[in-house]
Formats: C-alpha cells, structure tokens, sequence
C-alpha cells in the first residue's frame, strides 16, 4: 500500500509540471488508476486481519461512508478548488495528500505479516485465476459476485449526469447534484444499515436491495423533472449500500491466503464493469436519451439480481454439514 501510494504520488506530480503533453497526462492518469488496484486489494485483504465480526462490517461501512462523502466534497468543492488555485497546483497539493497517505500508513498501521501459504506468491493471471476458483468454490459467493458486479449498470446516472441535465434543460449547475445524489443514498444506506439492521438480517437482504435499487431507476422511465430525478438515485443510492454487505461476505468467507487474489477479482471486476456499463450507457443514451437508458439499466439489474438473490439466500440458508468430535 505505501509502494502504491508512493507510485501514485510520483505520476500525479508528472502531471503537474507545466507543460506536459497532453498524452502523457492521460497514461499517467490511467497509471495513478492502475495502481490504485493492488492498493484496494490489499488494504480489503488486511481490514479482516485488523477487524472481526461486527466491527469489520462496521468498518467496511464506514470505509464506504468516507468514499461517498469525499466523492460529494469533490463534486461540490473541486472545482471552485481548481478556479482558486491553478489546475497545475491543485495536482500537486493532490500528489501531497498520496504521500500523506504513505505516511499514515507507516506510522499509524502495525506491521502485519503477509499470511504464509506454499503458492501464495502468484503472477497476475495465475492469481486472478486462483480467485476465481476460491469463489466458485465457495457456496453462494458466484451469486454475490453477480450481485457485486450490478455496480456496472447502476452507475449510469454518474456516468451520463452532463447529458442527463442538458435533456432535462437544466444548467450545467446542477450536474454536480445528479451525481452526487447516488453517493449520498448510499451514505444514509450504509449508515442505517449498520446501525439499525441486525446482523442476522443483514445477509437476507443482499438479494432485495439489488433488486430494488434497479426497480427505483426504472422509474426514470416517466421522463421526471429534476428533484424527482434527484429523490430518485437517493432513494437508489440507499439500495446499493447492499454492495458494503457484499465486500464484508467475501472478506469473511475466504482463506486469509487466497483474500487479495479474491478482493483484488471482485474489486477490479467491480470497476470494470462500471467502465463498460458507461460505455454501453452512453451510446444507448444516444438513441433512447439518458433518462430512458437509466431506466433500462435499472430493469435489466432487477432482472439479473433476482436469481442471484435467490441462489445467494438457498446458500446462506442451506444447512451446515454435521462436524463429528
């Protein structure tokens, strides 16, 4: 994580010396992404390590709330940041705050030992592949990865915000509100989930709440004005704080040794699928219109999640095989 960081911190200062081709910013921008993936993978992989039970999902939700809250902060914040400061000094404060990530990471988290197995250092591909094993072998998990991957078509709102608001003949203004109204569902979502939920019910409802935060989208389809939109990918938003109870499954249920092949699968599956989904979106967008394709999006995730919740809910139900003493 702190190699990750440093990286990360060495291509954003890249991008913020004057003068550098356009181009170059690009790779080093698709670079800084790159390597946020190991980083995610491990610091998923080592949150289980540190916390268990209801503190780890706890903890997971909190890691959500503060990715969700930032995320608003950006929309609403970072482009008066920009106007204020040049763009070439608001890459370097952000190159600043990777390396103060480093820094936390080296004073304020004790070292741990990476679990010992014989074949545990892979190459990429053979640890891709392991995971996928891991998962496949592991009852209920293929059907909660579906439900992980859903992420793919529910992020068309952010995705096509710009376009959404130029066919709803709102100003440019408002673009930051379609795309951060998502981000703040998902805060309340999360919040009310781990505080109010029992934890017994919590793994029931996976299913539902993937289903139902494509049933709201599909609502879309009525054509509604602004804050209709708005109240729409909130109460969406509140139904994909599911994918906290996802990413808490696969860090209790897989072997310490195989958890960063796992949680980097589904993790990079997860962004993937969200740069597809967009993409997809974008060009159905262009013959349907936005509001239209995010319906279509919401149904099809419906449709997709029902199953899934269903092979999920038969696995996390079916009975334990009897242990002799």
């Amino acid at each position: 994580m702190i190699v990750c960081d440093l990286l990360s911190a060495s291509l954003v200062i890249l991008m913020a010396l004057p003068g550098v081709p356009l181009t170059v910013v690009c790779v080093a921008m698709a670079g800084v992404s790159l390597v946020g993936g190991p980083f995610r993978s491990a610091r998923l992989a080592l949150l289980p390590e540190v916390l268990s039970g209801e503190a780890y999902v706890a903890g997971l939700a909190i890691r959500s709330i503060t990715i969700q809250t930032a995320q608003l902060l950006g929309f609403a914040l970072g482009g008066v940041v920009v106007a204020l400061i040049n763009p070439y000094l608001a890459l370097a404060v952000d190159a600043l705050t990777f390396l103060a990530s480093a820094l936390l990471l080296r004073l304020m988290v004790p070292w741990r030992p990476a679990p010992q197995h014989p074949n545990a250092r892979r190459a990429f591909w053979a640890s891709s592949i392991h995971g996928a094993r891991v998962i496949a072998g592991i009852p209920g998990l293929p059907a909660l990865f579906v439900l992980g991957m859903l992420a793919g078509l529910y992020i068309g709102p952010e995705g096509l915000a710009t376009a959404w608001v130029a066919e709803m003949g709102e100003t440019t203004k408002t673009v930051g509100l379609v795309m951060g109204a998502p981000a703040a569902g998902l805060v309340v979502g999360a919040w009310l989930m781990t505080k109010f939920v029992p934890a017994e019910t919590r793994l029931r409802l996976v299913g539902p709440m993937a289903s139902l935060a494509g049933i709201v989208l599909m609502l879309c389809a009525l054509r509604p004005g602004l804050f209709a939109v708005l109240g729409i990918l909130f109460v969406s938003g509140m139904f994909t704080a599911y994918q906290v109870l996802v990413g808490a499954a696969f860090g209790t249920s897989t072997p310490a040794d195989s958890r960063a092949s796992v949680m980097g699968l589904l993790n990079s599956g997860v962004l993937t699928a969200q740069g597809v989904g967009v993409l997809i979106a974008g060009i159905l967008a262009d013959y349907v219109g936005v509001g239209q394709t995010v319906a279509i999006a919401g149904a099809l995730g419906a449709v997709i999640a029902i199953p899934a919740a269903v092979a999920w809910n038969r696995a996390t139900t079916a009975p334990q095989p009897a242990t002799g003493v």
